[in-house]
């Protein structure tokens, strides 16, 4: 049985990812490590992605290492830079960012080259982690659903997904014709972005786990 390591840095991206394994890979063994001090310090330390943010990177990738995983998936967006070293550090174990298939795959397939694509975000510094990731052929349009994240924080889902899916409706008024969930913890409100904005919403969390799986099999 693949023993696969889950490392998140918000609490919320636990059930989304795990759900989604769930469906789409359940014989996978799961391991889940949360830390979810990792956001709190990147949104108050003002210090972005620093030397001692990417070496706690590397003790979580280590630990997960250690305990015999045989993939590693990282599921919070605003950390990319940390990631990408820690997939260098263990190359060829496969270290996945949490948006790394949807990117490759479903913004350029779906979305296709030249493409508007609105990205939303509801912890800002996923807006200025996530953009560099997306090739030169996709015309990102970013914007931060204000509030949403609190509001999930405080419990309520429904006004969390009713600030994503206002975001997602100005964004069709922008031009965009694809809309792109940044986080794990927003796909809840995939169904309600579609229904404000009559337009497709691309999500990270089912891309990422057959990924996963493609890579740890291959």
């Amino acid at each position: 049985m693949t023993r696969i390591a889950l490392i998140h840095a918000l609490a919320h991206s636990v059930a989304p990812i795990n759900d989604a394994f769930a469906r789409d890979w359940p014989q996978a063994l799961r391991m889940n490590l949360l830390d979810d001090s990792l956001s709190a310090d990147l949104a108050r330390g003002g210090r972005g992605l620093d030397a001692a943010m990417h070496e706690r990177f590397q003790r979580l990738a280590q630990y997960a290492v250690d305990t015999g995983a045989e993939g590693i998936l990282f599921t919070c967006s605003a950390f990319g830079s940390c990631i990408e070293a820690a997939a260098r550090q263990h190359a060829p174990l496969p270290v996945l960012k949490p948006n790394e298939a949807m990117v490759e795959v479903q913004a350029l397939r779906e979305a296709g080259p030249g493409a508007r694509l609105g990205l939303i975000a509801s912890f800002a510094p996923t807006l200025a982690s996530m953009p560099p990731e997306f090739p030169t052929g996709v015309a990102l349009v970013p914007a931060l659903a204000e509030g949403a994240l609190e509001a999930l924080n405080a419990g309520d889902g429904a006004r969390h997904d009713a600030l994503i899916a206002k975001q997602a409706e100005a964004l069709r008024a922008q031009g965009c014709s694809h809309i792109a969930l940044a986080q794990f913890s927003m796909a809840r409100a995939r169904a309600a972005c579609e229904s404000a904005s009559g337009l497709p919403v691309l999500t990270t969390v089912d891309s990422a786990v057959r990924a996963l799986r493609r890579r740890t099999s291959g």
